[in-house]
């Protein structure tokens, strides 16, 4: 559908030079872009606003950052890709989509790096930086070309773009305004109004100089303008009714607001990616609350600071990745001897050892429900959107208070940085605890008195009458008294036990996606649940009887799952971690691993479910999770 630029351009006073190229507009339902270029250019400023602006305009979004491996890559290589990915939508946008529609790229090489990775469409649209073709170094010129024709012969649509010579009629150093001038541009081609890409200017370098957010809003101006009057791209994508306000973040961030909604006061943390921002953020806000972020001197520091604060009645949280949750393992095993409340939030990276620190991978449920000396019950939520990442924070520490136990809320790095917008909270009382018991404790009650059916027992607080007793990591009868003989021990394990059970009587069996019986039943947890489902959607609309259960809580699994799973003829998670392809020479049934969900469901209900996972570094693409549905299908 095509409409005329004057229906569907909306302008805010700021005239636009020259004649618009682009006579008529595109009706399109979704788009996928990518802008790319060397670390420190600014890209993922960019595709961030970007992103802002389409979520304020009433488009569905979802982004995906594009962090190169290294720290700080060569110029120009093509492993050092780093950049956005935002997919907008006229509908509710649940993941980053399949391949690129138009990527704006600041060298060819960058580019280069996303093509070898199948991340663009056939045809795709590539605005390219000229700047390269004229380089003084004749190599640079060459490859320049030379990928150019390649790309070009391939079938996709290239359009180089004097953004340097554009930039530098405003500033001095356009490497430090390119983001902006393509923010500009990307406004032009997708109908955003100029109005509120300048108020997102002001947001984004609101901490900033006046003269630096005027630099960049005239780059961002200057963008605007030649794409208007230079491009013959417009395309525009109906806004979506937000039904009342809406607030876009990332998943860091959204659980730092968690933090702080849930009424915890203290954060301790030790510095590693992708866990950072989260802790970074909670240390921007939180002392206007109360609270306080404690940096400690490593992983270990920050758990043992964490399960003091909490001892003392202040429920904590740590917050960190998967070689930091290694390390807190021993301390974490103390929390759940001296049952301790406690919140532990797991942002998961690739691995193993420094494996992929900027890349997503879900490696860590397995370490996250076992990974202890001894056995030490732990629960384990595993948010599955942005809006999920907030809520699943409050939840877990109402969990650790309510049952002395060591909650683990367990993220990933491809929630960790994806923005979408969502329904803005509004506070609920209820999210907080109740305060703390401090009455006097009743004569000769025991800090340990453990109830014979749910395992649960009274917190005691240090200063509280009548409360006082020694915790100790060391086996313990109920009286807290290091106690060896076998009864004392197996008492107090029985009794840990039975809080993950009396939690799991609690919940109510987890929603289906889809029919309630049909051919297929594909089974996931964490941020894959937007692409499994959009996976479905597919396979339903083509016929097939498929549906999709998303599971947040893994430890303990929530009630009903095995009548659910009977009703289908097959089973299979959709999970980013490894497990073995069964089409493998050297595999069969004997020696197959299973994805990690896999693992628990076949382990507990004695079923055949099946897997199929990717362990790429990228968050997965409901394309390719569709294909495996397929493929599973196919062979019954």
């Amino acid at each position: 559908m095509t409409l005329s630029l004057d229906d569907h351009l909306r302008r805010d006073g700021d005239p636009a030079t020259g004649r618009p190229a682009a006579e008529e507009i595109t009706e399109i339902s979704q788009h996928v872009v990518e802008i790319i270029s060397d670390s420190g250019e600014g890209a993922q400023r960019c595709g961030q606003s970007f992103g802002a602006v389409a979520a304020r305009a009433g488009n569905g979004v979802w982004t995906v950052e594009i962090i190169p491996a290294e720290i700080q890559p060569p110029a120009r290589s093509v492993a050092g890709a780093s950049g956005n990915r935002i997919r907008l939508g006229s509908q509710r946008i649940t993941n980053g989509g399949d391949e690129a529609d138009l990527v704006v790229a600041f060298n060819e090489q960058v580019l280069l790096g996303r093509v070898h990775m199948k991340e663009l469409k056939p045809g795709c649209i590539i605005l390219l930086e000229d700047m390269w073709r004229e380089h003084r170094d004749p190599r640079i010129r060459q490859a320049y070309g030379e990928t150019y024709d390649a790309l070009e012969a391939t079938g996709y649509r290239l359009i180089e773009i004097p953004m340097e010579r554009e930039c530098r009629k405003l500033v001095a150093d356009p490497r430090r305004g390119k983001n902006m001038f393509a923010l500009g541009m990307l406004c032009a081609i997708y109908q955003f109004d100029l109005g509120l890409a300048r108020e997102q200017v002001a947001t984004t370098f609101r901490k900033k100089s006046a003269a630096l957010i005027e630099s960049n809003t005239n780059l961002l101006v200057a963008g605007y303008t030649w794409a208007r009057s230079n491009l013959d791209l417009a395309f525009h994508i109906p806004a979506v009714a937000a039904g009342g306000r809406q607030v876009v973040t990332n998943g860091n961030t959204a659980l730092a607001l968690g933090v702080v909604a849930s009424g915890m006061e203290i954060c301790a943390m030790y510095p590693i990616t992708p866990a950072t921002s989260a802790s970074h953020y909670l240390s921007e806000i939180f002392p206007k609350v109360g609270g306080i972020v404690h940096q400690a001197e490593d992983e270990i520091a920050a758990a043992t600071f964490a399960i003091g604060a909490s001892f003392v009645g202040k429920c904590a949280v740590t917050i960190t990745s998967g070689p930091g949750y290694s390390l807190k393992q021993e301390a974490l095993g103390l929390a759940v001897m001296g049952e301790i409340p406690l919140v532990v939030v797991n942002v998961q990276r690739g691995g193993p050892s420094t494996g992929q620190p900027t890349k997503v991978e879900q490696g860590d449920l397995l370490t996250t429900i076992f990974g202890s000396h001894g056995d030490a019950p732990k629960v384990v939520i595993a948010p599955s959107t942005i809006e999920d990442c907030f809520y699943s924070v409050i939840a877990a520490r109402r969990i650790a208070e309510t049952f002395n136990v060591v909650v683990v809320v367990l993220s990933d790095a491809s929630l960790a940085t994806a923005q979408q917008p969502f329904a803005r909270p509004e506070f609920d009382p209820a999210w907080l605890a109740p305060p703390i018991d401090q009455s006097q404790v009743p004569e000769a009650m025991q800090p340990y008195a453990w109830d014979t059916t749910t395992g649960l027992s009274r917190r005691f607080i240090p200063g509280q009458p009548g409360g006082m007793y020694t915790l100790t990591g060391l086996a313990h009868d109920a009286s807290a008294h290091v106690a060896y003989e076998p009864a004392a021990n197996e008492e107090g394990i029985r009794a840990r036990s039975l809080k993950l059970a009396a939690l799991q009587r609690s919940l109510n069996p987890p929603t289906i996606y889809g029919d309630d019986s049909g051919e297929l039943l594909v089974v996931g947890w964490g941020s894959t649940k937007g692409a499994i489902e959009e996976a479905v959607d597919r396979a339903r609309a083509e016929g097939r009887q498929v549906s999709a259960l998303h599971l947040r809580f893994l430890n303990p699994l929530p009630p009903g799952l095995r009548e659910i799973m009977e009703r289908f003829d097959a089973v299979m998670t959709v999970e980013g971690n490894w497990s073995d392809r069964s089409d493998e020479t050297l595999i069969d049934e004997s020696n197959r691993r299973y994805g990690a969900l896999a693992m628990l469901l076949r382990s507990r209900y004695l079923l055949d479910v099946d897997t199929w996972s990717e362990v790429g570094g990228q968050p997965l693409k409901p394309g390719r999770v569709h294909a495996a549905m397929l493929r599973k299908l196919d062979q019954r």
